[in-house]
């Protein structure tokens, strides 16, 4: 995407009330967090980045000691041009939680004032409970409606705390906005041609016959329907959406509505049987 597509959408989310912008050191090394510092207001909004990937090494690498992690969040912070709000740990395996080095340094980092508040993003249900067990105030998870293992699998260590979930790829990196005909493939160096495999992803655009009944009244479309099953769970904060366009940004934005329950109850519950009874294991 064009920096000026990427400056176009920054400054178009302020408009429609967007409060949470998240991203990652990693992200075009740096270059997105020193986007959203030159144009974001230092009030209104919340800032979550993410660090723990070493891009200096002769092949990137997932770092998660004290020393890296600090001079990390100090580079963000000063790409950032702010406090840094949310400081997340970028996708660290379980075993990295459990030493409790890596949840010790963001910890200090907020007593040092480097950052309000920290958390773990995570890509595994192990990853997550470890996080819990770490007491995390913040934990990002995968989550839409064809997969909700991560929630699942910690709903009952948040039930009596107060940790903020941010949940992610929401839509099933594009999936569950229903576009794709039977017959999509993806280019070798997208990362979705390994995620599924042989006749999986026809599969998966089959399946998705289980949200077209949910499409009624203000819910106009399968990303609607999407969008709104994660949003309507008390438990999760936010839902990180990831608009590429300024179009598609405010799609998104239309498609997630104003009303706060999102889905009723009902509507939630009659969804999750359709998708079970295509087959679906979430």
């Amino acid at each position: 995407m064009a920096e000026s597509e990427q400056d176009a959408a920054i400054d178009r989310a302020l408009g429609p009330g967007v409060t949470l912008f998240e991203t990652a050191d990693s992200y075009g090394g740096g270059k997105m967090e020193s986007r959203l510092g030159a144009r974001l207001p230092s009030d209104r909004v919340v800032v979550a980045t993410k660090i723990g990937t070493d891009h200096q090494a002769t092949l990137p690498r997932k770092r998660f000691d004290k020393a890296f992690l600090k001079e990390s969040a100090k580079r963000s912070r000063e790409r950032l041009k702010r406090k840094i709000d949310v400081l997340l740990l970028h996708n660290p395996s379980s075993e990295a939680i459990v030493r409790g080095e890596a949840t010790e340094a963001l910890g200090q980092l907020v007593e040092e004032g480097v950052a309000r508040a920290w958390g773990v993003s995570v890509a595994t249900p192990t990853a997550a409970t470890a996080a819990m067990i770490r007491e995390a105030p913040v934990l990002e998870i995968p989550h839409n409606c064809f997969h909700t293992t991560e929630l699942f699998m910690v709903q009952e260590l948040v039930k009596d705390k107060k940790t903020a979930i941010m949940a992610r790829s929401v839509l099933a990196y594009g999936l569950l906005c229903g576009g794709w005909p039977v017959s999509k493939e993806f280019p070798p160096d997208d990362h979705r041609s390994e995620r599924w495999l042989g006749d999986e992803l026809k599969r998966r655009i089959m399946q998705l016959n289980a949200l077209r009944p949910s499409v009624l009244g203000n819910i106009t479309s399968l990303r609607a329907v999407a969008l709104r099953y994660v949003l309507a769970n008390e438990r999760i904060s936010c839902a990180v959406v990831g608009p590429r366009r300024t179009q598609q940004l405010l799609e998104l934005v239309r498609d997630v509505g104003k009303d706060p329950t999102y889905m009723s109850a009902e509507q939630v519950e009659t969804l999750e049987m359709r998708i079970r009874n295509v087959g679906v294991r979430t």
